[in-house]
């Protein structure tokens, strides 16, 4: 973990170092785009990493994976440096194919990474997120898809109520992603709902792979939230045939805020074992 953290401190230093140092060379980490979305009935940025070879003379045929983030600007940064040092052949780690990030940024995040609502004393927008994943299924993909240089496997990647989102959009056989990475979902605000779709889960879903990351938060939910992601899991799991798709890890010593660091690496790590 020590060295993780070192790791990745040490690219993004160098960035800011090479930016503001005397060779006025600039490390640009990814740009920003717009896109009007119909489904959502706004424009909505996005911010985009693309691979180091991507723009290399020899490598203009070659195509790339991608990384659809949610809470896009919290993790944008974080993920884009975790992602360079386990994928670019500078470093030759080889853990994970060179890929292009696609991170959302956000303009309602109880509307648009929430299924259902929950009753509250003030009016809320909730309940908005499976129009949200149309709007990356059916107009954010094909627009990436459409301008750059993509493959056909897709991540998608949540933490909290993001992760909530990563569920439902694995547990739907319609949707277009191939992997999961569900950072300390917030399973509390819909676990009735969870485990109904667990039961009727689609074996299109069990086929792909799923990484669920659990933090320690704490003495007062620590229970609680262990055991809710525990049981999902052990409901998946009892669904699925050999070989199982799905891992969950828990870190002990990572709260709800400071897992989403250890949780990429492992979790990019594990969906990708058998794409290298």
């Amino acid at each position: 973990m020590k060295n993780l953290i070192i790791a990745i401190l040490y690219i993004l230093l160098f960035g800011a170092q090479t930016t503001f140092g005397q060779t006025k060379t600039e490390i640009i980490v990814g740009n920003t785009f717009d896109i009007k979305s119909n489904i959502l009935d706004e424009k909505r940025t996005c911010l985009i990493s693309l691979p180091d070879s991507y723009n290399d003379s020899s490598q203009v045929a070659k195509k790339y994976p991608i990384i659809i983030l949610l809470d896009g600007y919290t993790h944008f940064k974080t993920t884009s440096g975790i992602v360079h040092f386990m994928s670019s052949n500078r470093n030759r780690n080889n853990l994970m194919p060179e890929s292009i990030i696609i991170a959302i940024e956000n303009v309602d995040r109880e509307r648009d990474f929430t299924v259902t609502k929950i009753k509250t004393k003030r009016p809320n927008t909730m309940g908005g997120g499976r129009a949200f994943l149309n709007f990356i299924d059916k107009e954010l993909i094909p627009y990436i898809d459409e301008n750059y240089r993509t493959d056909h496997y897709r991540t998608l990647v949540g933490h909290s109520l993001g992760g909530l989102l990563t569920l439902n959009s694995y547990m739907d056989k319609y949707s277009v992603f191939n992997a999961y990475i569900s950072i300390d979902p917030s399973i509390w605000w819909s676990e009735e709902m969870m485990k109904n779709k667990v039961d009727s889960i689609s074996s299109i879903s069990l086929n792909k792979k799923l990484y669920i990351a659990t933090a320690n938060q704490g003495e007062a939910s620590y229970e609680r939230n262990k055991q809710r992601h525990d049981y999902l899991y052990e409901l998946i799991v009892k669904k699925s045939k050999e070989p199982l798709k799905i891992e969950i890890q828990y870190f002990e010593k990572e709260n709800h805020n400071s897992v989403p660091l250890i949780a990429l690496y492992e979790g990019f790590k594990y969906i990708n074992q058998e794409n290298l």
